[in-house]
């Protein structure tokens, strides 16, 4: 049968022993913030905010946005690699010293430190993570000391 799944995925992205994500710039998150450019000008506007100080703030909002969406969109595609066992984490084949795996609904968040102290945030959107790899990731990072 040309068009049946397959009972097993060769490349699945998380195994019992290790867990392996690519981590992208969502399209929702970009169109979020273009949708919240283009509302900010009128909310401005329309507070009681004195007029001449209303018209720039709006301009900068307006502005603010779209040079925010563009700014996410440019992120490189980041790989995230957690094994559960031992609980060591690898982000771009880096070993992280303090690797944190959070959850708001659908979205989950990460917020890492490498051993240089950098430190950082990711955050998968549904449409980046989908419900298969959202559920594997939260068993991994639960069975994570």
């Amino acid at each position: 049968m040309p068009h049946s799944t397959p009972w097993s995925s060769t490349s699945a992205p998380c195994r019992p022993d290790s867990c392996r994500l690519e981590w992208r710039p969502s399209r929702w998150a970009i169109g979020a913030l273009i949708l919240l450019s283009a509302l900010a000008p009128f909310a401005v506007l329309q507070s009681e905010m004195p007029r001449l100080a209303a018209w720039p703030l709006a301009a900068v909002a307006g502005a603010w946005g779209p040079w925010s969406a563009w700014r996410e969109a440019r992120k490189p595609a980041r790989t995230f690699e957690l094994q559960p066992g031992n609980g060591l984490a690898r982000l771009d084949g880096r070993p992280l010293v303090l690797a944190e795996v959070r959850w708001r609904g659908p979205l989950a968040f990460l917020r890492w430190r490498d051993a240089a102290g950098q430190g950082g945030r990711l955050a998968w959107w549904p449409d980046t993570l989908p419900p298969a790899q959202r559920r594997e990731l939260r068993v991994a990072a639960a069975m994570a000391p």
